[in-house]
């Protein structure tokens, strides 16, 4: 659907009943996109909303590449789908009628390393859309904009118990004593696509781990689907450095990124 012609009683819109997905293309094809609509379609399941087809996610993505003359460049493909329109106040309309809207843009990699603060906005880790790629963005928003606020490029987001969770729109990596640690899932924590990329590579321990155990890492990284992998240069004030296990991790899947 054309994204300029979304009703004012879409759902997505107006209360952010729906879940996204962004997806990297690269020489103009789409990178993880099994893993992308695998996660769409459990985030349906978790929700109560109908699946959409995959075959018409396929579609509307190579779609919007085509449209925007992106060719090989490299871009990103944000599928959205909502429980469409109707039902008064928050009570969904039955049956459902989901709309799919597909937009794209240019997507560039960052090269430089990620200067990360810590936010003082809490990743709600009880909520069971903390590890869904729901519509509903709003402390994540406000906490990007607490990191740009002071100069930083991301923001650290702990759990409602201080445990380290993730950065606003990527996921969080540490190295300490030669060993690499991401926080679990059940931290708040959405489950990555690179993360688990980054997980099967590497044998990484998913941990709860409180914010001090973080800021004595040797080394840390973010990761996203259009980043891929970004080493963290500073997190919350103190200085990192390069690490050999990042390199290899980086060389390891450059290929997707």
């Amino acid at each position: 659907m054309d994204p300029a012609q979304i009703p004012v009683d879409d759902r997505g819109f107006l209360l952010g009943d729906g879940l996204f997905e962004t997806v990297l293309f690269k020489d103009g094809e789409p990178v993880l996109w099994d893993a992308h609509v695998a996660r769409l379609i459990r985030g349906c399941a978790a929700i109560g909303l109908p699946q959409p087809d995959p075959a018409l996610l396929d579609l509307e993505a190579r779609r919007s590449i085509v449209e925007g003359n992106f060719g090989e460049a490299r871009a990103a493909v944000r599928l959205t789908w909502t429980a469409g329109s109707g039902g008064r106040g928050i009570g969904r309309p039955e049956p459902m009628d989901p709309r799919l809207v597909v937009t794209a843009a240019l997507s560039e990699r960052p090269e430089a390393a990620a200067s990360v603060i810590v936010s003082n906005i809490r990743r709600n880790d009880r909520s069971p859309t903390a590890r869904l790629k729901s519509l509903n963005y709003l402390d994540n928003v406000l906490a990007r904009r607490e990191a740009v606020g002071e100069g930083a490029d991301e923001a650290l987001m702990l759990s409602t118990t201080g445990l380290a969770a993730c950065a606003t729109a990527a996921n969080l990596f540490w190295i300490a004593g030669g060993r690499l640690y991401t926080p679990s899932l059940d931290c708040g924590v959405l489950g990555g696509i690179v993360r688990a990329q980054v997980i099967e590579a590497s044998a990484a321990q998913e941990v709860r781990a409180d914010l001090q155990t973080v800021l004595q890492a040797e080394a840390a990284f973010l990761t996203s689907s259009l980043i891929g992998i970004r080493r963290i240069g500073v997190l919350a004030g103190r200085a990192l450095g390069p690490h050999p296990m990042i390199e290899q991790l980086n060389a390891s899947l450059a290929a997707l990124f």
